[in-house]
């Protein structure tokens, strides 16, 4: 079985575990403007974009808690691994940090294109 070196998955994972923080952190300021439309905006246009956004923002919410374990798991796995090798992960851990890699890639492309909308959304009625 091939082995790989840790420093390029666990750099890259610390990246992304910043990266869902401050998306996690982003998703509350977008709440607190949602709250804010929200209140200011009672027509039935400006409610039913309220709940879409609202259910994204469930959604992203979701999708970032589950890859923050999932990379967790990941980093735990591979630290059980480096008590044999010291430097080096098998095969299998590294092709699932490249599928988590990719789960984040795909969320942060979402998420920003979900800001894009929330934003023109929100300039349109703050």
């Amino acid at each position: 079985m091939s082995q790989i070196n840790i420093k390029h998955i666990a750099n890259l994972n610390s990246e992304s575990l910043r990266g869902l923080a401050f998306y996690e952190q982003e998703l509350g300021f977008l709440q607190e403007r949602l709250d804010e439309i929200s209140g200011d905006n009672t027509g039935k246009e400006v409610s039913e974009k309220v709940e879409h956004f609202g259910n994204q923002l469930i959604i992203h919410k979701d999708v970032i808690d589950e890859l923050k374990h999932l990379i967790h798991a990941n980093n735990k796995s591979m630290g059980s691994q480096l008590h044999h090798t010291d430097v080096f992960v098998d095969r299998n851990s590294a092709d699932e940090h490249q599928q988590l890699n990719e789960k984040y890639g795909t969320e942060e492309k979402m998420f920003n294109d979900f800001r894009y909308e929330f934003n023109r959304f929100a300039a349109k009625w703050m």
